[in-house]
């Protein structure tokens, strides 16, 4: 019997929706505008799918009325809230560029993103956390030469710019939008040392967030619990995305992740969809008084972000009572899933794979060096071409072409294997990029930041496996002769503030050198392998994951 290739489509009697967003939204509202599209737990307040496309149509024509036209950069810096949702989709109506900013970011970072995607108008939150954003963006602005105008929820401008679109000519809407628009820019840690912008369309996003909805079984009755980030495509695409198309409801449990309010939310919401990163399940779980939680309404929902342990997903099924419950698997990227598990796939199949092929998409397991398909069941390096590979990255067409062949083919750097039924799993990666609680990290932009340490000569950053976070940052740094000693601590308090927290090392390690290949390069791996004994993480290590 001959060996199959490790390449798979993905057939469909489904097609794919020739939509822009706000036209898919306008759709969904003529459909059911009076059941919820929107719950916002923090504060109270609900919206109609009439009464968020009303919000939605002021955002756009209020930006309008400023100045905002297709193709122009609107930075949003704030957490999950219902602002949030009428900017996504106010933007998108416009044919502005929104361009999502991290909220954990400082201003390092928040700088670059300003200048590296030339953002006209900032909306941003007053404060997150321990985040100022007003001192930071008065910190950064004076440098951010493309910066016009910066609007902070809340205030009497933001107040403003709802009015003026409330009263604003209607005829002001494009008419001319295309869904293969760029409507958003989404940062990805680079291994340049500062983040790629990768550039997606209204035909990317609207097909993944409906198809992602289609894989969970979504209709109007669904209500979809959503406490991961909105800046990330988890959030906004197959979350708001997800529900938006199928006419569903967005359920905002906080405005940040707390797995009490998470949980709170599913109940008092009666949620019949709950989304995370498997640390955020993990911490559901270990609630003191998890069982005081009636999640009775829970049907599905989605695990991805990073690699999924396949105990915690038995006990999602188990105790959570998502029976069924999908992994996702994809990239910023690729919109961003690439695959998926089915509702009725075994619990074998959906707690320890990836699934299979989304709708309309290929994917193939090459070999790194040779580029050729590789036989089923041997590893290879995952890519997929199709409706959901990005533009390319933001004015970086050489970093584009690093990722993206000549045949459309997204190189995801990611070590993966297919099986006889075609489902995957994902075993490793090419690049040295960190998941730690469903952030990507590339050790490279780190390490830049650490030779800013007066007393650093050189540093390597690997990732370590976490029981919580998947994986956490260890940095290995060779100090000047006679500097001062550094403790974990102490390089801590160097970084916070500069980096966003989860880009801050935990672990710190002296050397005099680091392992070397014969060729000079640095070998990780060898140094993994070491921090893994020396911290006692064997059990973490050997924890399985789909």
């Amino acid at each position: 019997m001959p060996v199959l290739p490790s390449y798979a489509n993905g057939p469909s009697t489904v097609p794919l929706l020739g939509d822009t967003i706000g036209a898919n939204l306008d759709r969904t509202a003529a459909r059911v505008g009076d059941r919820e599209a929107l719950v916002e737990c923090a504060t109270g307040r609900r919206f109609t799918y009439r009464e968020l496309v009303e919000s939605v149509d002021a955002c756009a024509l209020g930006l309008d009325a400023l100045g905002v036209s297709r193709g122009d950069r609107v930075g949003i810096w704030a957490p999950n809230c219902a602002e949030w949702v009428f900017v996504q989709y106010g933007t998108a109506k416009i044919g502005a560029i929104m361009v999502n900013i991290n909220p954990a970011y400082r201003t390092h970072e928040l700088a670059y993103v300003l200048k590296q995607a030339g953002i006209s108008v900032l909306i941003a939150a007053p404060a997150f956390k321990t985040s100022d954003y007003r001192a930071m963006v008065a910190e950064v602005e004076d440098s951010c030469p493309s910066l016009t105008r910066t609007i902070f929820l809340g205030d009497p401008e933001w107040d403003a710019l709802m009015a003026a679109g409330r009263t604003a000519d209607r005829s002001r809407f494009p008419d001319d939008l295309d869904p293969d628009d760029p409507i958003n820019i989404q940062y990805t840690s680079g291994t340049t040392g500062f983040p790629k912008g990768a550039t997606l369309t209204h035909h990317n996003l609207l097909n993944n967030g409906f198809f992602v909805g289609e894989g969970c079984g979504y209709t109007e009755e669904d209500r979809v619990c959503i406490p991961v980030p909105y800046y990330h495509c988890f959030g906004m695409g197959m979350g708001n995305l997800g529900a938006t198309s199928h006419g569903a409801t967005m359920v905002i449990p906080a405005p940040g992740f707390d797995p009490a309010l998470t949980l709170a939310a599913v109940e008092a919401e009666r949620c019949t969809s709950l989304y995370g990163v498997p640390t955020m399940f993990i911490a559901e779980l270990a609630l003191p008084n998890f069982a005081d939680y009636d999640l009775s309404s829970l049907r599905t929902g989605i695990m991805a972000g990073s690699p999924c342990p396949v105990e915690v997903m038995k006990r999602v099924v188990a105790e959570m009572g998502m029976a069924e419950v999908t992994i996702c698997y994809g990239m910023t990227e690729t919109s961003p899933v690439s695959t998926q598990t089915g509702a009725d796939d075994s619990l074998d199949r959906r707690t320890s794979t990836v699934g299979r092929v989304h709708p309309h998409l290929e994917v193939k397991i090459v070999d790194p060096s040779t580029g050729r398909v590789v036989p089923r069941g041997e590893t290879g390096e995952f890519c997929t071409r199709g409706y959901s590979v990005m533009r390319g990255y933001w004015n970086e067409p050489e970093k584009t072409a690093e990722v993206l062949d000549e045949a459309r083919w997204m190189h995801t750097g990611d070590l993966a294997t297919m099986d006889e039924e075609g489902y995957l799993n994902i075993v490793g990666r090419i690049k040295d990029m960190v998941i730690r609680g469903g952030e990507n990290v590339y050790p490279r932009e780190v390490e830049e930041f650490l030779y800013t340490h007066p007393d650093i000569v050189d540093a390597q950053v690997i990732g370590v496996p976490d029981a919580k976070y998947g994986e956490e940052l260890m940095a290995w740094v060779r100090l000047r002769e006679g500097a001062s000693p550094l403790t974990a601590e102490t390089l801590r308090a160097f970084c916070t503030g500069k980096l966003a927290h989860y880009k801050i090392p935990r672990y710190v390690k002296i050397v005099e050198g680091f392992p070397m290949t014969v060729t000079g390069k640095i070998r990780k791996v060898e140094m993994r392998e070491t921090a893994v004994e020396e911290l006692g993480l064997q059990s973490e290590a050997a924890t399985r994951n789909a």
